[in-house]
């Protein structure tokens, strides 16, 4: 069977960023070898690099449980097994949230389990991870799937104990399940995580699975929802044809995925799966396919989305579709369908993001590199062209070495300018960066632990609560105030520089929190929920307080740190633009004041004289089409997107 769509895109998204990898090497190259490195360069280009290198696409399964998420996760990954590897059965399987990814650091395979009874410790589950000690490692063999088959169901295994163990580990009444053989105790998964490691091709290209449980376990695990969710590119939203949209279902759709601020960049998805329970052999393909987009109809309408966002499909039918290779049950199934839309919205949204994070700004470094050896150029062509009508002579070598150094002169006193100008915005940077500080932040956090352990009331907890995330709102106005009059700043330093330079093509680089500020809001309203939740009113006090700070605290703090990485880098990197301009002009023209010096050296007839400028000229144009060469490799569109119709890629830094 040939390869899916989604395993054909996802080799040409790898092969695209590898080109970008090698030739952003070829540019640093390049630059070495022509004196225009920096410190500040480095830091960009391995910024990018690390961007390429660790880049992943994470798509999260959310369903209410026996939707086929699991089955489905078998048909798109693992079908070339021959067998189901992840539990899929009647009923509910995957017990605990599972990641699925392939580990490049370790390059093993393996499934890491997290006992359930780390719920009871303060550490949340993004320490836990850092914490290799604290769970249960199991090689996977890929050369005996049965022995991995047997590991992989450890995802499915569930324990009994007392109601009040489970209400300790965090569990609500109403979630639980009761043991029919032990009266008294009930059924609770064995499992709080699992990491599952796998040499498969398209997870180690950078693919990550999120296969969550149904509603019981995404509301009893709250930094599932808080976190992970919403850093998933993308959710596939899995719903049963059989059923329709349940009341369970729309609880999921409404508290976890389709909420106010929710920002899955590359887009929210429903799969109406088990569409084989409407095949009818008797009525005709008319039929069923009347009968499937009526259904595909109703739901949309019922979530509120477009009806090309769902996706009919049989998990199962395109599971044994693809072990016996049978091309026709494969169609039927409509598994391409969704694999076409993995790799072509979820994927063209990733390289829109590379695009606007790495690419414009290295076309924007380029660009100048560009306009600095055309102007050398056209100059010297001009010279060039002046020994071939009046002859090579000491004055006209003299004139050029004259007006040559005349312009490193002015470019040397522009980068005096700016590195004062940088020493300022450093300052700036000094004012910006105390204002969300780590400090800061502990500081609110001690405020705030005071007045929820001294509470007695619940009004008196969700003061607190509310008046955290008051606190760092005032922060976050504070700083984008302070950031207002350094961007005034900025923007005049850069008028002034493009005027004298006429480099009208340089731009600022901007400060940017947008991300972060769209993930603050959506958590203000996540906490706005917890405090309200009747299970959080019903909860004791220190259980209440520890969730808060393991869930809600530690998403925020992750945001607060971002927000200071970004006022640090920022003023850091404000000026690169222009100072980069002016460094390499004046490298360029420092070295072509020496090769112009040789020219007037041993006395060398007329005919050596010109060769050596014609091959000055000739080394110029040699750099220009390197330079050109990798600016052209960067300008063409990403694989998804040069499909488009239209697609805008500009030198811009953004």
């Amino acid at each position: 069977m040939s390869k899916s769509s989604l395993t054909t895109h996802v080799e040409a998204y790898q092969k695209w960023k590898n080109l970008l990898i090698t030739e952003i090497a070829r540019y640093q190259n390049w630059l070495q070898a022509n004196g225009l490195f920096s410190d500040d360069i480095s830091t960009r280009l391995k910024r990018g690099f690390q961007l390429l290198r660790e880049d992943e696409l994470t798509i999260a399964f959310v369903g209410e449980y026996s939707r086929g998420k699991t089955e489905l996760i078998n048909a798109l990954f693992f079908s070339g097994f021959g067998q189901r590897m992840l539990p899929s059965q009647a009923g509910r399987t995957t017990m605990c949230p599972t990641e699925l990814f392939y580990d490049r650091k370790q390059n093993r395979n393996y499934i890491q389990l997290l006992p359930i009874e780390t719920r009871a410790s303060e550490a949340t589950l993004a320490n836990l991870k850092k914490q290799p000690e604290r769970w249960h490692t199991i090689d996977l063999s890929l050369d005996s799937p049965q022995s991995m088959r047997a590991a992989l169901d450890q995802v499915a295994h569930t324990k009994t104990v007392t109601v009040a163990e489970a209400r300790a580990l965090g569990f609500h009444d109403s979630m639980l399940d009761h043991d029919h053989k032990q009266p008294g105790r009930v059924i609770i998964p064995a499992w709080r995580h699992a990491l599952i490691s796998l040499k498969d091709p398209l997870l180690e290209q950078g693919l990550r699975i999120l296969d969550t449980p149904g509603l019981n376990a995404l509301g009893s695990e709250p930094e599932l929802t808080v976190s992970m969710l919403p850093s998933a590119h993308a959710i596939l939203f899995l719903l049963s044809a059989d059923t329709g949209v349940t009341a369970s279902d729309m609880t999921i759709w409404k508290e976890f995925i389709d909420t106010e601020n929710a920002d899955h960049r590359a887009g929210r998805f429903a799969v109406l799966n088990k569409i084989d329970v409407l095949w009818d052999d008797l009525q005709g393909d008319e039929y069923t396919a009347k009968s499937i987009k009526n259904v595909r109809t109703y739901t949309a309408e019922h979530l509120g989305m477009i009806a090309d966002d769902v996706i009919p499909v049989s998990a199962k039918q395109g599971l044994i579709a693809k072990v016996k290779s049978d091309n026709a049950l494969l169609a039927r199934s409509a598994l391409p369908e969704l694999e076409h839309l993995i790799s072509q919205k979820i994927l063209e949204q990733k390289e829109r993001l590379i695009t606007q994070t790495l690419v414009n700004d290295l076309l924007g470094m380029l660009q100048n590199s560009e306009a600095i050896l055309n102007s050398r150029l056209e100059f010297m062509a001009e010279q060039h062209q002046s020994s071939l009508e009046k002859g090579v002579s000491k004055e006209i070598i003299t004139s050029l070495t004259e007006k040559t150094q005349t312009d490193y002169d002015f470019y040397y006193k522009k980068l005096i300018t700016l590195r004062s100008s940088r020493r300022l915005m450093k300052s700036q940077g000094d004012i910006l960066s105390e204002l969300v500080c780590a400090e800061r932040f502990e500081s609110h956090l001690e405020k705030t632990k005071e007045m929820l352990q001294s509470s007695w009331t619940t009004i008196g907890m969700n003061r607190a609560m509310t008046g955290l995330f008051d606190l760092i709102e005032h922060d976050f106005a504070n700083l984008m105030s302070e950031v207002s009059l350094a961007d005034k700043m900025v923007s005049s330093i850069y008028k002034r520089y493009t005027e004298d330079t006429r480099a009208k093509h340089l731009h600022p680089v901007p400060f940017n929190i947008r991300r972060a500020m769209r993930d603050f809001r959506q958590l203000k309203n996540k906490a706005e929920q917890f405090r309200r939740n009747p299970k959080t009113i019903m909860t004791e006090q220190t259980l209440v307080i520890k969730r808060f700070f393991n869930t809600l605290v530690s998403e925020l703090r992750n945001i607060y740190d971002r927000v200071n990485k970004e006022a640090v880098r920022w003023p850091e990197e404000a000026l690169l633009p222009i100072m980069q301009y002016s460094l390499e002009q004046k490298q360029l023209l420092e070295h072509q004041i020496r090769r112009l010096k040789g020219l007037t050296e041993n006395n060398r007839n007329m005919a050596a004289e010109r060769e050596r400028l014609r091959l000055l000229i000739q080394e110029t144009r040699e750099q220009l089409q390197t330079v050109e060469s990798i600016h052209r490799v960067f300008r063409k569109p990403a694989p998804t997107l040069s499909t488009k119709k239209v697609v805008s890629i500009t030198g811009k830094i953004a």
